[in-house]
């Protein structure tokens, strides 16, 4: 305040008018801000706390090759086509020192990065590189030999930092209630709660608001809620507290995706041209996600980026980058034209240095749980070379299987979650090449030569609307039909009388459904119908083939379980304007609560890491669920009889106070009792009921006179 004082007072001196200044004018000296601090000087001191090294952006190759004048620039091109993959060299950013008697080279040269972090990253990734058989590259960091200059002669014994634990991310997994979290969007803010479903309503853990700029997402273990800014991504964790973890410099970025094991963060970032004819600019750079190190970043046009995948941005595919199942993290995959990169995460770079040559692929897919990549290729030659779907192993890049398509206007391919079955849609054309059907093949991963099986629907020119794998199981489940009421089956690809043939297990008739939900237990489904179907609900056991609940949340966008299977969650979001918010419902179709949020946007249940215990341990407790159950039965009972307690004091609650709003009025009335007597000239106009007289009372009211002549027959 004293700062504002003293401004107002020199002002006043000089004889300006502060209140007519435009602020926004007002430049001042570089370098030279007078004490006034901008809102963004903490995030800009943490950022420059890494420029204020001195020469951190720049490093040092020693062991190149000593060239004349004349090979100057050759080599020099050599060593950007290298740097330039590691990140952005600046102009005139790279110098060869000479000698200047022989005119030839010295073996080592200075590349200038834009960032410190892209220098950095240059010299782990290239250092040790064998540029031939005589010339391994050694690089340091420029700012070493300052460092390694300066060093004391005498040794001093570095001081012990005290150990400062850090917090248990993994704290909220052991919740006493067994509870799960879940992320919500609304307005600017956004919320993260407990699902208590006992209580009966969401109870909140954290709120923040603009706590991001678009949306956030949460790590595939759970660990981390990344949330997204113009400066970059961040990273949060913790049960309840969401301190930031890390944050991911890249500008404006737009989506994110991360490996399976949560070891890497993809960011992306696209900038539209000034002429409207050019493809848009991509940049997608891969962080380390707990040392936020940048480990290689990918820059090219939209149309590098636009081939395959579900969805994407400014006319790139998203997810650009395919990650190989498992935790690993070994393996990710791109496809470019008649081209499939695939990297390993030790050095980031191509699997043998070089891509795989596929003419005219158009999508793949990673098995969720092994390295094996499956890959389509559609018909060419005008159907003289037929369409094919193949199993490819990483890293050695042999085929496992291959099938040959006729007549095919598309495929889809869906794995199982456990990677034990690939199912392959494929749209066929008919004879006359003016319709199609549709049919499955079904590989069997894990037998002897994969082997593969053909099914089509009993009337294959239905048209197939949905398809989804029963999650850790061996069924699937199918929407087929005409709209508005298709039909719904479900097949199993193993039973008791035929392990090795897929079966139908049932065909519901006549549903009004276009989106399948599994259970990520099993056994349960919801038949969903969303759009145009105004959000009906059907909960159906498929173990018993039987519909446990029917319902409806009217106008619902978005439907998700929660990781253990045991309550789900219905949206609608502000693409409606109307009825924003979500519902809670239990597996089996009760409702639990219902939350109305303006401006709904988003909601995301905290996924679980998968357990720790062996399949046998988990039969064991499926065996003995009784005896554990017991104690939770006991919980849910104290709960039940908390909240009719709870639910008793408050009708209790409620009655006193309208006995005791009625009292006052009564109290009032009769306060007022002369008064109205007065008004009324000394009329009682308060008589009690038994004061009064009743009497019958009859008369008689003519309504209406209708005259009519009739005539006298003869």
């Amino acid at each position: 305040m004293a700062a504002v004082v003293d401004i107002d007072a020199l002002s006043a001196q000089l004889g300006v008018n502060w209140s007519e200044v435009n602020l926004d004018s007002i430049q001042l000296p570089p370098g030279n801000n007078f004490g006034i601090e901008s809102d963004d000087e903490a995030v800009y001191h943490d950022d420059q706390s890494e420029f204020d090294t001195g020469f951190g952006n720049i490093i040092v190759v020693d062991h190149l090759p000593v060239v004349p004048k004349e090979k100057f620039e050759k080599l020099e091109g050599v060593l950007k086509k290298i740097y330039n993959q590691l990140g952005v060299i600046k102009e005139n950013g790279l110098w060869m020192p000479v000698d200047p008697d022989t005119k030839m080279t010295l073996g080592y040269c200075f590349i200038e990065f834009n960032t410190p972090q892209e220098a950095q990253n240059a010299k782990e990734k290239s250092h040790g590189y064998k540029l031939d058989k005589t010339h391994i590259f050694a690089v340091n960091m420029f700012d070493d030999f300052d460092r390694l200059m300066n060093v004391r002669e005498e040794w001093e014994p570095p001081q012990a930092r005290p150990y400062v634990p850090g917090e248990n991310l993994q704290k909220w997994l052991t919740d006493e209630k067994a509870r799960d979290q879940l992320v919500i969007r609304s307005g600017p803010d956004t919320e993260v709660y407990w699902n208590d479903a006992r209580q009966k309503k969401p109870e909140p853990v954290h709120k923040r608001p603009y706590w991001t700029e678009s949306y956030v997402q949460w790590s595939p273990l759970g660990t981390y809620l990344v949330t997204l800014h113009k400066q970059g991504a961040a990273v949060w964790g913790g049960a309840d507290t969401f301190t930031r973890l890390m944050r991911y410099q890249h500008s404006m970025v737009k989506l994110v995706d991360f490996s399976p094991g949560e070891r890497y963060l993809v960011t992306y970032h696209s900038q539209e041209p000034s002429n409207p004819r050019d493809a848009s600019k991509v940049e997608i750079k891969v962080f380390d996600v707990r040392t936020g190190r940048m480990m290689r970043d990918f820059k090219g046009s939209a149309d590098e980026f636009s081939i395959g995948g579900p969805g994407g941005v400014a006319g790139a595919s998203w997810p650009v980058f395919r990650w190989a199942g498992g935790k690993d993290d070994k393996y990710f995959a791109k496809l470019s034209k008649n081209t499939i990169s695939v990297y390993e995460t030790e050095t980031f770079s191509l699997i043998d240095k070089k891509s795989m040559k596929v003419d005219n692929v158009v999508d793949i897919c990673w098995s969720p749980t092994d390295s094996i990549l499956s890959l389509f290729v559609p018909e060419q030659g005008g159907g003289n070379q037929p369409a094919k779907v193949a199993l490819v192993q990483i890293p050695s890049k042999v085929e496992l299987r291959q099938k040959n398509l006729f007549s095919v206007s598309d495929c889809k391919m869906y794995w199982q979650s456990s990677g034990e079955y690939l199912a392959v849609k494929v749209d066929r054309y008919t004879k006359t090449k003016k319709s199609t059907y549709s049919g499955f093949e079904l590989f069997r991963i894990k037998e002897r030569d994969i082997p593969i099986e053909v099914l089509e629907l009993d009337n294959k020119n239905d048209k197939i609307i949905a398809f989804a794998w029963e999650p850790k199981g061996h069924r699937f489940a199918v929407i087929h039909g005409d709209q508005p009421r298709p039909d719904v089956s479900f097949y199993s690809m193993k039973t008791a009388q035929n392990t090795g043939r897929v079966s139908k297990l049932a065909t519901l008739k006549a549903k009004q459904a276009n989106a399948l939900f599994w259970s990520p237990t099993g056994k349960y489904i919801i038949l969903a119908g969303l759009k145009g179907f105004n959000g009906q609900l059907e909960f159906f056991n498929v173990d018993e083939l039987e519909t446990m609940a029917t319902a409806e949340h009217f106008m619902a966008t978005d439907i998700e379980w929660d990781p253990t299977g045991r309550y789900v969650a219905t949206a609608v979001t502000s693409v409606h304007e109307m009825e924003n918010g979500f519902t809670i419902w239990s597996f089996n179709g009760n409702l639990v609560y219902r939350i109305l949020k303006d401006h709904f946007f988003q909601l995301a249940w905290r996924p679980r890491p998968p357990s720790f215990l062996t399949a046998e341990k988990e039969e064991e407790i499926a065996k003995n669920l009784k005896k554990y159950s017991k104690k939770y039965e006991a919980e849910d009972q104290d709960v039940s009889l908390l909240l009719s307690e709870q639910d008793r004091e408050k009708r209790r609650a409620l009655k006193e106070e309208w006995e005791k709003w009625v009292m006052q009025w009564k109290s009032l009335h009769e306060e007022e009792k002369l008064e109205r007597q007065d008004l009324r000239d000394g009329e009682v106009s308060d008589v009690e009921e038994d004061e009064y007289e009743a009497k019958e009372v009859e008369f008689e009211d003519l309504i209406d006179v209708t005259e009519e002549i009739v005539q006298e027959s003869m």
